[in-house]
């Protein structure tokens, strides 16, 4: 039988979990973005009175609540085409969410382990900035996971007008912030009562409405030049698109709706369109050019390749208007940088791969591009590519953006993942991404989420789910540049090490606080 404290721990345990599941319900498509900070607000309170080690366990309890709620998408494409025991698919998802919930509680461990008795200080300056870095770190290891940024809930707040100026990144540092304000002001668990509770909120109230007014600057503006685009959803079935008697059909799917749409300035197909390697069909490509070319407009599409090493790649080319003439490979072409762990690489790739056969799921054995790559030439303008996966990495995309960069466009096929909510979390960091560079970002996918976002990150224009068909409209070049596009970072990293050392010099005092005393005794 358990005792009384046991069972308070367990109780706690699972409130952890129940605080980290609810934040899922702040992303699209729910879209309830108060839930984030209640998720954080819940966990840090949590925190504040419990022993580093308790700390650790809780915040993984929280991370095992977001993360099997979160990306439980992923498990659609392991079970459905990766052709393994329902045991080992379960198997392998458990590891990925063990795997992120390490990062939680790594934070949770290390704020109660801050030898700084000031909660101001601890929990307003030092969890937040831990929050960044261990947030950063999870975006790095292993080629990076930053899957629900807690930043990213927030495209429809208050808190959004942040993401030109400070990025994704910085409408989490401030989460982290009013997470830790009502940490701290919280009755029976909080540190600060009377006045100093209602300063306290009086500052948090600030804190957004400065966020709200920011919100309100137009960093970019719009021109009067525009360009008429068609983004095709070819809404091929997963299971069909490599079978070798469909190739046909699919291209010809292709063909037909982009000779209907040759009065476009560019036409876009989805990532790896061609059910086939690029390789294999040079004729094609090659009539295709010359099509767009006569037409005077520029089409883009997604096509896997294998080089004469053998190396395998997932490219973006670009054909017609504004391209030379084409010949093997595509002299204009984008290789995808960012790969998908275990999706598109596998890493410790010689020593997992002869373990078992869970790690040799489909198209898992590609390289990456160079990390800095010419945008595409598209009918005059400039864009820049970000292949699926890859739109989640702002550094990326800013270090590829100069001065010439029109638009974004993200090409992704979101079929692996089904009716999930996978494909509008995609949308919802597309949309981010939009936000931070005041640039269009147009997303053309297989089966989903098809859409356009302008500079402000609204959607401009959206195709359904699951239906054939082609999204035409017009996107704006803008001028300007936001604060973020031209500082990255930057700002965030400037207060990580200033939150450093300030926590630094406040240990110092108050080590030495001791020593003083006795001396006066």
């Amino acid at each position: 039988m358990k005792t009384p404290n046991r069972l308070y721990q367990s109780g706690q345990s699972l409130l952890a979990a129940a605080f980290g599941a609810s934040a899922t319900l702040a992303f699209s498509p729910f879209s309830y973005w108060p839930f984030m900070l209640v998720a954080l607000w819940g966990l840090f309170t949590l925190l504040q009175t419990a022993s580093p080690k308790r700390s650790a366990w809780l915040g993984f309890c929280w991370g095992l609540g977001q993360f099997t709620t979160g990306v439980s998408w992923v498990y659609v494409s392991i079970d459905h085409f990766g052709g393994m025991p329902a045991i080992a698919g379960l198997s392998l998802m458990a590891l990925l969410i063990a795997y992120l919930s390490l990062y939680p509680a790594l934070f949770s461990a290390l704020v109660n382990k801050l030898p700084i008795r000031q909660p101001g200080i601890k929990w307003l300056v030092l969890a937040p900035a831990l929050w960044l870095v261990i947030d950063w770190l999870r975006g790095w290891v292993f080629t990076g996971f930053p899957w629900l940024w807690p930043g990213y809930s927030q495209i429809d707040s208050p808190l959004a007008g942040i993401a030109p100026v400070f990025g994704v990144q910085g409408i989490t540092l401030v989460l982290a912030i009013l997470a830790g304000l009502l940490a701290i002001i919280t009755p029976r668990w909080g540190h600060w009562q009377g006045k100093v509770r209602h300063r306290a909120i009086a500052a948090g109230l600030g804190l957004v409405a400065v966020s709200y007014g920011l919100g309100s600057i137009n960093w970019v503006t719009k021109t009067d030049q525009q360009q008429q685009i068609s983004l095709i959803q070819g809404n091929v079935p997963q299971a069909l698109k490599w079978r070798p008697d469909q190739r046909w059909p699919t291209l010809m799917k292709y063909l037909d709706f982009t000779r209907q749409h040759w009065d476009s300035d560019v036409i876009i197909w989805p990532e790896a369109a061609v059910p086939a390697l690029e390789r294999e069909l040079p004729r094609f490509f090659s009539q295709l050019d010359q099509a767009a070319k006569h037409n005077q407009t520029t089409v883009i599409t997604g096509a896997l390749d294998q080089n004469e090493q053998g190396a395998y790649f997932n490219n973006v080319l670009a054909l017609g208007a504004g391209t030379p003439a084409y010949r093997y490979p595509a002299p204009t072409q984008y290789s995808k940088h960012h790969l998908l762990p275990f999706g598109e690489f596998v890493p410790f790739e010689a020593l997992l791969r002869p373990l078992a056969p869970l790690f040799n799921l489909p198209m898992s054995s590609f390289s990456p591009g160079e990390p800095i790559q010419s945008a595409l030439p598209a009918n005059g303008w400039d864009y820049i590519t970000a292949l699926c996966y890859e739109i989640a990495f702002p550094a990326q995309i800013r270090d590829n953006l100069n001065a010439d960069s029109d638009a974004i466009i993200t090409l992704s096929n979101d079929a692996w993942f089904g009716r999930s909510i996978g494909p509008w979390q995609h949308l919802e960091i597309a949309r981010m991404r939009a936000l931070e560079f005041g640039l269009p970002v147009m997303r053309a996918t297989n089966n989903g989420v098809t859409a356009l976002v302008d500079e402000h990150g609204k959607l401009q224009a959206t195709l359904p789910q699951f239906e054939t068909q082609v999204l035409t409209t017009q996107i704006t070049r803008t001028e300007g540049i936001t604060p973020y596009r031209q500082w990255g970072n930057t700002p965030l990293w400037l207060w990580v090490i200033f939150s450093g050392g300030l926590g630094v010099m406040v240990w110092r005092r108050d080590t030495r606080k001791p020593s003083k005393i006795s001396t006066n005794l």
